[in-house]
């Protein structure tokens, strides 16, 4: 038996260390395919035939509390998600926008921002009007919180948000070269500490080579997740975009490379839905990232190639394909809420 044989077999018995998962992190590609056949078998096995896909549209914006602002002006960032965001500058207009959401058949936001140069997003001066909003209607409120204290964690409870989405980062050198932050993996831990205390939804999102494309620690953010008991019901994949202003100090993440991450979470939590969220390279090598998460274990997928969905139902014609318009973070209580078939989707609908 070959030491990826054995590898494998470590795995699929549930005895694999992290070093291990270190090594098939590392393990050539060449040998990859039956470690993701083992991770795609665990997630039909613990979740059947099926793959949820979300379709945001105008039904779930997502909004910037600091328009194309921050502080921090991170390097694979430049503030391009942000400019995509919808920019409401003060509690008036965003109660105003998201009773309108509401009225007009909006299933929930998120909410973001750029961050203060402590790393937060400043959401605490809009808590009090987002706590209105949610006893007024059935928005789902998803937050980026960033860094949080105790008086955010507080307020995020009293206004009753549905789900808090963090970045998950264990590594100091992307805390410090990509960020620009001065702070260090005891604040990571600070602030999930927090979010637990005060129970919130917490949805751990990875972004994978963050570190100018390569894997660098993405294991120490799996590993931090599941020992600090956060027990998430879905972690979110995200990938790599490189800067269009970088000078050739970014690459693409290998699509081979995002499916072994992907792999690896399926391993470590074989009942936690994965999802392959919206941040990810598109171009020509965006087909192939979505094969490659389909085949390692994700449930969810936001936004995908049609092409990705007609290779699928070739591949697998029993697959049941559900639509949400929603953002791919959403609680499973509101799936019946964000399922769709109205026209927004309907180029989805008929692959």
């Amino acid at each position: 038996m070959s030491e990826w044989e054995r590898l494998l077999e470590h795995i699929k018995k549930g005895k694999a260390s992290w070093s291990e998962f270190e090594r098939f992190l590392n393990l050539p590609n060449e040998y990859l395919d039956p470690f993701l056949e083992h991770a795609r078998n665990l997630t039909q096995k613990n979740f059947h035939n099926k793959l949820k896909i979300y379709i945001p549209n105008k039904k779930f914006p997502a909004i910037s509390i600091t328009g194309n602002e921050c502080a921090l002006e991170c390097a694979h960032c430049d503030k391009k998600y942000l400019n995509g965001m919808q920019p409401i500058l003060n509690n008036s207009d965003l109660n105003d926008f998201l009773m309108s959401l509401s009225k007009e058949g909006g299933k929930g936001a998120l909410i973001s921002g750029g961050c203060e140069p402590d790393g937060s997003v400043p959401l605490i001066n809009y808590l009090d009007t987002i706590k209105k909003i949610k006893e007024k209607t059935k928005l789902i409120i998803n937050t980026h919180t960033g860094l949080l204290n105790e008086a955010t964690a507080k307020k995020l409870v009293e206004a009753k948000v549905d789900i808090v989405s963090f970045d998950i980062n264990i590594d100091n050198a992307v805390i410090k070269e990509i960020y620009h932050l001065e702070k260090d993996i005891r604040d990571y831990e600070r602030a999930v500490r927090l979010l637990k205390k005060y129970k919130l939804n917490v949805v751990p999102h990875i972004c994978i080579g963050l570190y100018y494309g390569e894997l660098h620690k993405e294991l120490e953010s799996i590993k931090f997740i599941k020992e600090m008991g956060i027990f998430p019901s879905l972690i979110v994949l995200i990938a790599l975009i490189p800067p269009k202003n970088s000078k050739n100090l970014f690459k693409r993440p290998i699509p081979r490379d995002i499916a072994k991450v992907i792999a690896t979470v399926r391993f470590v939590f074989p009942r936690t839905e994965i999802s392959l969220g919206c941040m990810r390279p598109r171009g020509d090598i965006k087909v192939d990232i979505e094969k490659q998460a389909i085949k390692a274990g994700i449930t969810r997928i936001e936004i995908p190639s049609k092409t990705t969905l007609k290779w699928l139902r070739q591949i697998n014609p029993e697959i049941n394909l559900t639509y949400y318009s929603a953002c791919c973070a959403i609680p499973k209580e509101f799936e019946e809420f964000t399922e769709s078939q109205d026209s927004d989707i309907k180029g989805y609908l008929n692959i």
